[in-house]
């Protein structure tokens, strides 16, 4: 007996395979880690970097259901699909592309790969802007947060600068944001069955 898959469905599989495919490298980078641990030097401005991709993830994942009784067009569905492919580039320039062979220190890969890092968060940021503003009909003053953390992304690309203290700063402040943001939206992001 064949099944019929409704069009939300239909055009949210190559979402979620994306999406997917960036947790899956995200927890496969994370193995490695654990793996080979005796030979890498944790640094945790990168660690928190590495969680607030996975939240962002999974905050993605989820809300792609928001969109189920939402008209899907062609344009929303490339747009959809262009966020999710950013942020699994951005988790693929999260860890070092090997970790055999030598000692792995995360606080210089960091700092090596920090502008990269963030150039991706700000396109992140903007897509996300620009996705509550088109499809989700969310005015840009309602924004601010979105603003406040692409200014604080911006800053950091801009200035180049490898301040340690500027550095942990930033990293526990976009991770404050991410917990008072999930706290604040707490009841908005719930997934109810009517069927039942």
């Amino acid at each position: 007996m064949s099944t019929i898959i409704s069009p939300f469905e239909y055009v949210t599989v190559p979402i979620a395979i994306v999406l997917g495919m960036g947790i899956t490298r995200l927890v496969s980078g994370l193995t490695s880690l654990v793996h080979y641990s005796e030979r890498v030097k944790l640094y945790w401005p990168h660690l928190i970097l590495i969680l607030l991709v996975l939240i962002i993830h999974v905050q993605a994942w989820w809300d792609t259901y928001s969109m189920l009784h939402d008209r899907w067009r062609l344009p929303v569905f490339l747009f959809i699909i262009l966020y999710s492919a950013n942020l699994y580039l951005l988790v693929s320039i999260l860890f070092p592309p090997k970790f055999r062979g030598k000692v792995i220190d995360l606080k210089v890969f960091y700092y090596d790969n920090f502008r990269r890092i963030y150039l991706f968060g700000i396109s992140l940021d903007v897509l996300a802007i620009l996705k509550n503003f088109i499809i989700g009909d969310v005015p840009l003053a309602q924004q601010l947060l979105q603003f406040f953390v692409l200014s604080v992304l911006l800053f950091i690309v801009i200035t180049n600068s490898k301040n340690e203290i500027m550095h942990k700063v930033v990293t526990a402040t976009l991770l404050l944001i991410a917990i008072i943001f999930m706290t604040l939206t707490w009841n908005i992001y719930q997934i109810e069955d009517k069927m039942y």
